[in-house]
């Protein structure tokens, strides 16, 4: 079974991006382990002069990255860009050699919000991670589908869900 890390770059109780990364633990098939990381508002600001020693919440991040076989990362767009505690998370992960080639899953939960999403696969491309083309895709969750609940008994947003998943797993397994 493959251990994947869902990251979900909202700090937000009701976030949908945190909604989906739980909805897609509870959708994921047989073949995937998801586990939501709840650990991104612990992470300190990004400071290169603590590279030698990283702080326990870095460490932390790092060990369950560095476990995860594949990441799964849902996050909003905050004025054309990329959501802060995102990017302090992936700025903690540059130098961490364990993503170098680290199978992700890129899902924009608002599609009309692009930016951010262009913009994380530029940063996670320059990166060197593998952004898996086939699980890297927009699934518009705007106006009734927010909650985790909702998502996983919408036919439609748990399919999308699903084929997310599955083209993810197909990946790993190939």
């Amino acid at each position: 079974m493959a251990k994947v890390l869902a990251i979900s770059g909202s700090l937000r109780a009701a976030s949908i991006n945190s909604a989906f990364c739980r909805a897609a633990a509870r959708l994921a098939p047989p073949s995937l382990q998801v586990e939501v990381f709840a650990g991104l508002g612990t992470l300190p600001l990004f400071n290169p002069d603590q590279e030698a020693a990283p702080p326990v919440a870095v460490d932390a991040f790092r060990m369950a990255v560095g476990q995860a076989d594949a990441l799964i990362i849902a996050s909003p767009e905050y004025a054309h860009g990329i959501a802060g505690p995102m990017k302090n998370a992936l700025d903690w992960l540059v130098s961490f050699e364990a993503t170098v080639g680290k199978p992700i899953a890129l899902v924009n939960t608002s599609p009309r919000a692009h930016h951010a999403y262009d913009s994380l696969h530029e940063v996670l491309q320059t990166m060197s991670t593998c952004i898996v083309a086939g699980a890297s895709t927009s699934i518009p969750l705007l106006g009734a589908c927010v909650t985790e609940d909702a998502m996983v008994n919408s036919a439609e947003v748990s399919q999308a869900i699903r084929a997310t998943l599955n083209a993810l797993a197909s990946h790993l397994q190939g």
